[in-house]
């Protein structure tokens, strides 16, 4: 009886080993993988004047996330700074996707189009014209009308701040020279 309970006990003891081994491997799996997580945003520019206003959600949301790497000022006016975001369009649309058997709208597409170029103060061009083109699918249902436009709502937020982070990116990697 006792011989069982001690081969029990090694066993549990194994198993225990293992895992912890285990975790410990993974962790130093993922350590060595380079992963980190993102912190603020270097920018190659130390001021910027950004061609939307603040009362615009969209600029609002950019002036936001530039602020927070706290090295880049934010101008008034596209005088004196380093580079200048000019806003070419901006749109918003909803193309039906698909009907049902009534011929009413079963699915929308949702499409948000962001165009702009980046330039400095004399004029040069630091990045061309750049098209963002963002896109999510969304279903409707006449009974939850209100539910639904919510839903829209929600997602256009979504692919304004999956823009923003894109137009981070990209301010990231200009070449100001």
């Amino acid at each position: 009886m006792m011989t069982q309970f001690s081969t029990f006990s090694l066993r549990h003891i194994a198993r225990k080993l293992l895992a912890c081994v285990a975790m410990a491997s993974a962790v130093l799996a993922l350590s060595a993988c380079g992963f980190a997580l993102r912190g603020p945003v270097a920018f190659p520019f130390s001021s910027i004047y950004i061609g939307l206003p603040d009362s615009a959600p969209l600029g609002g949301e950019l002036k936001r996330n530039i602020r927070a790497n706290g090295k880049t000022v934010i101008a008034s006016e596209a005088k004196n700074v380093d580079v200048i975001l000019e806003v070419l369009g901006e749109t918003r649309e909803k193309v039906i996707l698909s009907l049902n058997s009534q011929g009413r709208a079963r699915e929308y597409n949702l499409i948000y189009t962001f165009r702009f170029r980046v330039r400095n103060e004399a004029g040069k061009e630091l990045l061309a014209p750049t098209d963002i083109s963002l896109k999510r699918n969304i279903t409707f249902n006449e009974s939850q009308v209100l539910a639904k436009e919510a839903e829209e709502a929600l997602l256009y937020r979504d692919m304004q701040s999956d823009l923003v982070q894109q137009i981070m990116r990209r301010l990231a990697v200009l070449k100001t020279d």
